[in-house]
């Protein structure tokens, strides 16, 4: 009987370090992404990249090459309600995003994607469609399609036009870092 405590302590930790340690990308991650002016750099790429550094709510952009290997890496920005996608260190498409609404804030800070499913439906919110999901943490955040009216409407996801999330879908892994900014 001794060993209870120690066991109420294995179990503890068993039960919650994966939760915490899911929740945001690794220490690594989070230190080469943390105060780097990720948005303001990204806007500058699409103008490099695509020409423009204005889009229509639900408008998307990808480029005609993309490299076949390198780690995919997504921005998004809260104030723009815009996402980047960069693909070994080019920026590879950008979207408009829509991103939670007041009460239900989208959280920021850098993140790994925690798992992937091409159909799925919300737990919280009448079943809600979130296809093409990305799971960003344990408490129901994550990226999928879904309606983008280019201003803050989710409940705390951030939405993509559909056609921008499956292909998305694609090209990002488990583990794929996503840096959230104000």
């Amino acid at each position: 009987m001794r060993n209870v405590p120690f066991a109420r302590a294995l179990v503890a930790l068993a039960l919650f370090t994966p939760l915490a340690l899911s929740t945001a990308a690794t220490a690594a991650q989070q230190a080469e992404y943390a105060d780097s002016g990720q948005p303001v750099q990204a806007r500058a790429d699409m103008i490099d990249t695509f020409g423009t550094a204005d889009l229509a709510a639900g408008q998307y952009r990808w480029a005609n090459d993309i490299p076949t290997a390198g780690l995919t890496r997504i921005v998004i920005s809260l104030t723009d309600q815009m996402g980047y996608v960069y693909r070994a260190g080019e920026l590879i498409g950008v979207t408009t995003i829509s991103s939670g609404k007041t009460d239900h804030e989208t959280p920021t800070g850098t993140f790994a994607i925690l798992g992937k499913e091409k159909v799925h439906h919300s737990n919280s919110y009448d079943n809600a469609s979130m296809p093409f999901m990305q799971r960003l943490n344990n408490y129901g955040v994550a990226l999928h399609g879904g309606n983008n009216p280019g201003y803050p409407a989710s409940h705390g996801c951030i939405r993509l036009p559909m056609k921008f999330a499956a292909r998305l879908f694609e090209l990002t892994t488990t583990g794929s870092p996503v840096i959230i900014d104000a």
